[in-house]
């Protein structure tokens, strides 16, 4: 342990929690984009989190970006772009990808329904089990819950759940919002926050706002 809070360049920031991994130090596709203190929590191996990211493929070009400190649950799977097929012909079958000369019907990026980069906020929790679909972007602050699909972007500071989400609520209104989105609290350096983990965990929201 540093000083000033876990090292966020080590894999398992508390060795009597094997289950949790900073994921950003685990990755190795250069197509997935992790900040500071992202864990991943996964008895069954957190360090595997690159086989929940599927249909990933480097031609496509998109990313899967995630923000520091985020909170990631056990059985979460984001679904990326190479899972969509050609969707403006008679058939949607994906021929090409079976080979035996079927290679000859492969579509052209431009004829697949691509959504673009799937963004994950800073100081996002997200739920077991949770699908996201591609291309959606989830705001700063934002929680999903459990067993929900992702199919739409998210406000920042909003809870959302099922399938498909719906918002359930704001966390805070919307001056605070606003005031939070403007703090980013998680680019602060490891001594300030350490120097102000009390009021950041406080249930007294106001407590934040005597710190500018």
């Amino acid at each position: 342990m540093n000083k000033y809070g876990p090292d966020p360049n080590k894999a398992f920031p508390n060795e009597n929690i094997p289950s949790l991994c900073y994921i950003k130090n685990v990755i190795k596709r250069p197509n997935i984009i992790v900040g500071d203190y992202t864990y991943y929590d996964d008895c069954d191996g957190a360090e595997k989190f690159e086989k929940h990211v599927t249909h990933h493929y480097e031609f496509n070009g998109d990313k899967l970006i995630i923000g520091k400190f985020c909170a990631i649950a056990k059985g979460v799977e984001f679904i990326m772009n190479g899972a969509n097929h050609r969707m403006c012909s008679v058939t949607t079958y994906p021929f090409n990808i079976m080979g035996g000369g079927w290679e000859k019907a492969t579509p052209k990026l431009e004829e697949l329904p691509l959504k673009g980069d799937t963004v994950i906020g800073n100081d996002v929790w997200i739920g077991q089990n949770v699908t996201f679909l591609p291309g959606v972007h989830v705001g700063d602050g934002a929680i999903i819950g459990a067993n929900s699909v992702v199919s739409k972007d998210v406000p920042p500071y909003h809870i959302v759940g099922g399938n498909p989400i719906k918002v359930i609520r704001k966390r805070f209104d919307d001056k605070t919002i606003e005031f939070l989105l403007n703090l980013k609290w998680w680019n602060w350096t490891p001594e300030k926050i350490f120097d102000n983990l009390e009021i950041l965990c406080s249930g007294d929201i106001s407590k934040i706002k005597t710190l500018v």
